[in-house]
């Protein structure tokens, strides 16, 4: 059984861009502490995904890195 390591790539994303969490926060309407947690990895639900990335304008597939284990 192939088992998948989901991490968020949020981080790698905002430096890309030159934003900080702050900024997404204020394009996106999610809270900067939510933010932080999704980059934790402590987890998101699925609207928070959608906000996220519809305001970076990319899929919620790219918000992540998927690895096998």
């Amino acid at each position: 059984m192939i088992e998948l390591k989901v991490t968020p790539r949020l981080r790698e994303i905002l430096k890309e861009r030159n934003m900080t969490q702050m900024q997404l926060a204020e394009l996106s309407g999610v809270k900067q502490a939510t933010i932080s947690r999704f980059d934790r990895n402590s987890g998101c639900d699925y609207i928070t995904l959608f906000q996220l990335s519809k305001a970076l304008e990319i899929s919620i597939e790219e918000l992540f890195t998927v690895e096998e284990e």
